[in-house]
């Protein structure tokens, strides 16, 4: 991993770090009443106040409440308040329609995104684009690059690298899925689990196939990318993951279809509404799936969109706690498309009350934030997304973003008086 030598290992962990702490000055203090609140754990509130003071959360209480002096109040009649959404992983890049991008993602309700891969140098420069206040953005958590195809030691090396430069997340690391990794792959692999674990920075494997979900935990791995699309997981695999405190980042929609679907936003990929069934890419399903299934003459099948959806209520059915599934889209599409398209597999087998916690809490463990974020609870960061309608209902009240607070700081407001 080369390192900039402009760059001071101090100014890079600075800049690492900026993501995930609220800027005091430009926080709000703001009293949000007369809304529904979804904490996020399951418990909801039919009409309450949230107070939010220096960027966090101060109370949260049912019914109404005396407003203290100096407080810019939202009344959020007719609204709901959740958690900002949390995407586990996406691949995010800058360039022309970066700075809109970044601000698509926020009106969509993202607050956190952990990139998915790419050059850390890249990420962790967009990273500082958003924290600085030159892009109106989500909380990005920048990530690097480490391959599989080295030594043991040239794999170590790169973790200590990454250290170095404050990086906190590898990139997804993929594993070879069918028949299943090769004893190379997973002597590499453990050599970055155990070195991650020295220097504290978080391994996320990308393992679509069962075989491959538990030879990576095998390996020592708790943060898994995408859900099995090659095979079904057994009951037997599914407590695997959920007895090693594991957690797979979603992606359940991968081999579903987008259908009618009119994508128009600052996303690098846009498609026509020509009632054409397309891959996330825009090119035509099945056959433009990655690593498409396939009979034995070849052609795609499209079984990817049932293996991911059965195989995530398994391995949620496999823990009690149910912790072990959390939110991620990987698509670059128009953000609300995206986040659509996803939620829409997610509620084939999972209820709303799941879901919120799928977006919330549980992503936030995913992603390392669990005590700063996911829920709406006095000592958390105010990212707070209202929305135009019940969430309770369905996924589509999901999509009615009005008004956004990152951090305390109020970074959308679509309300007509605004």
């Amino acid at each position: 991993m080369r390192v900039r030598r402009s760059l001071t290992n101090a100014a890079l962990l600075a800049l690492a770090f900026a993501p995930f702490l609220p800027a005091a000055a430009s926080a709000q203090n703001v009293a949000i009443t007369n809304a529904k609140i979804i904490v996020g754990s399951g418990q909801v509130i039919d009409a309450g106040t949230i107070i939010v003071r220096d960027g966090k959360i101060a109370t949260v209480t049912g019914g109404s409440v005396q407003i203290p002096r100096g407080l810019q109040v939202i009344d959020a009649k007719g609204l709901s308040a959740m958690p900002g959404f949390i995407d586990g992983h996406k691949h995010l890049a800058d360039g022309p329609t970066g700075k809109a991008w970044m601000q698509s993602l926020l009106e969509a309700g993202y607050t956190t995104v952990l990139i998915g891969g790419g050059a850390a140098e890249a990420n962790l420069a967009l990273a500082k684009k958003i924290a600085s206040a030159e892009y109106n953005g989500p909380r990005v958590i920048p990530s690097g690059t480490v391959a599989l195809r080295q030594t043991p030691l040239e794999a170590r090396m790169a973790v200590q690298g990454l250290a170095q430069m404050g990086i906190k997340h590898t990139g997804e690391i993929g594993l070879t899925p069918e028949p299943a990794p090769p004893q190379a792959e997973i002597e590499v692999l453990k050599a970055i689990v155990d070195e991650a674990k020295k220097v504290g920075i978080q391994v996320n494997v990308h393992a679509v196939s069962s075989p491959a979900m538990t030879a990576a935990i095998d390996a020592g791995v708790t943060r898994l990318v995408h859900l099995p699309n090659k095979d079904w997981t057994s009951y037997e695999q599914a407590e695997a993951v959920a007895k090693a405190g594991a957690i797979v980042a979603g992606l359940i929609a991968f081999g579903a279809p987008n259908v009618d679907t009119l994508s128009q936003g600052p996303a690098p990929v846009q498609w026509p509404k020509d009632n054409t069934p397309r891959f996330r890419d825009g090119k035509p399903w099945p056959e433009a799936i990655v690593g498409a299934n396939r009979d034995a003459k070849g052609r795609a099948t499209g079984t990817e969109g049932g293996f991911t959806i059965i195989n995530a209520r398994r391995i949620w059915d496999a823990d009690p706690n149910h912790t072990t599934i959390s939110f991620s889209t990987d698509q670059n599409a128009d953000d609300l498309v995206v986040l659509e398209h996803e939620l829409k597999s997610f509620s084939v087998v999972f209820s709303m009350a799941d879901i919120h916690r799928i977006i919330g809490p549980n992503a936030a463990r995913f992603v390392g934030m669990a005590e700063q974020i996911g829920t709406l609870e006095a000592g958390k960061l105010a990212d707070i997304v209202l929305l135009d309608g019940d969430p309770t209902k369905n996924i589509y009240e999901m999509l009615k973003t009005k008004v956004v607070l990152k951090a305390g700081k109020i970074v959308v407001d679509k309300r007509p008086t605004h």
